[in-house]
């Protein structure tokens, strides 16, 4: 076994680093307070190779692998988890163009997203199926050369910035295996019959574009079908099991900055005339903190490392995911309680940190899905 990173690893890690440092942390409150989406910094962070790095060189990207994308939105989490959540988004759901489109669709879209050109979406949530995205039915059905599409989309990144969304809908509704009803078809959002409503006031990441999407008869061609008809379910699976993987990176990156956090404030706080970085219960939290952390950290570059590898592990995807956003939840509690009143404000960036946790533990699947995956196949059931 070889735990150590290879020097490219490690240049990456810190050149994401000092971009996060130097360009997210100074405007990152301004985003998340007025909810805005940085299209300047998302050109500078395209320029240096921040954008997909997973894509193949002959797709526009650098080639580098899922640790890499890992590694890079870890670090841009530990800085600010609103913008680390939009960079991430950018090409969520290029898997999918990646493993099942055409090679015309990849020269198409894959290199745009890259450089920035163009942002994408992915729209799988519906009000009666989330967890259960077997029973979606937002339809495409077929006339002529074209797939009309109809339905709701709900809680959808990009829904109003996106160029285009990947659809997840209901193609051969009478199929007996649920398994096989679904497909995933590419919409320009431009298309007549296309519209998205903002949320707003979430409860954090909200620099992070999250809308509803409707669809009253948009017409698409068919050459817009990714993949193969009614292989839609199977394709989201393969994409949850490499997605998981680096969104666990995510709460990584999140309880690596709260501790941060809470370190410099108990090393300057002081109680009863001495640094409460002096007090044995200070030490034991930090102790507790950075050894969760650690174990976060090695679980989610075992699973992103194994992907890499051609070794797709849902399993192993699955315990990344739980554990690590399990891990920011806990560290960053821990950390503003360390932060005492001060904690609560919105002056001390632990208050934002502390909104952004919950997410983890709701998207790409809640932590209840995480763990039913792993029960199930540990048990070997269904």
């Amino acid at each position: 076994m070889d735990f150590e990173m290879s020097n490219r690893q490690k240049q990456i890690r810190l050149a994401a680093r000092e971009f996060a440092e130097g360009e997210l942390a100074a405007i990152g409150q301004e985003c998340e307070i007025k909810e805005s989406f940085p299209r300047d910094l998302i050109k500078k962070g395209s320029q240096l190779g921040f954008v997909g790095a997973f894509i193949k060189k002959e797709n526009g990207g650098l080639g580098l692998g899922f640790l890499e994308h890992a590694i890079i939105l870890e670090e841009f989490w530990r800085v600010d988890p609103g913008l680390g959540q939009v960079f991430s988004s950018l090409t969520f759901g290029a898997e999918e163009l990646q493993f099942f489109a055409s090679e015309e669709q990849k020269k198409k879209y894959l290199p745009a997203l890259v450089k920035a050109e163009r942002i994408m979406g992915f729209s799988i949530t519906e009000p009666e199926a989330g967890s259960d995205t077997a029973s979606a039915s937002t339809s495409a059905v077929k006339d002529g050369e074209e797939y009309v599409i109809n339905g709701n989309k709900v809680m959808i990144t990009n829904g109003t910035i996106a160029n285009f969304i990947l659809v997840y809908c209901l193609t051969n509704p009478e199929e007996p295996s649920k398994s096989k009803r679904h497909s995933i078809i590419l919409v320009e959002t431009d298309r007549p019959g296309y519209k998205a409503d903002q949320i707003h006031r979430k409860m954090g990441i909200r620099a992070s574009d999250t809308a509803n999407i409707y669809f009253n008869n948009v017409r698409v061609p068919k050459e817009n079908l990714i993949g193969k008809e009614g292989n839609g379910f199977s394709q989201l699976m393969k994409f949850f099991d490499h997605s998981r993987s680096y969104v666990a990176a995510h709460g990584v990156g999140l309880a690596q900055g709260a501790m941060e956090q809470a370190i410099n404030y108990v090393k300057k706080r002081k109680q009863f005339g001495k640094s409460i970085a002096s007090f044995q219960a200070t030490q034991f939290k930090i102790a507790d903190m950075a050894t969760l952390i650690e174990t976060a950290r090695s679980l989610v570059y075992k699973s992103c490392w194994n992907l890499d590898r051609g070794n797709i592990d849902s399993l192993l995807a699955a315990m990344a995911k739980w554990w690590a956003c399990n891990v920011a939840v806990r560290v960053v509690d821990e950390a503003l309680q360390m932060h005492g009143g001060y904690g609560y404000l919105e002056d001390y960036p632990i208050e934002r940190f502390y909104r952004a946790a919950k997410i983890l533990e709701l998207y790409e699947g809640t932590r209840e899905i995480d763990k039913m995956m792993i029960g199930r196949k540990i048990l070997g059931v269904t």
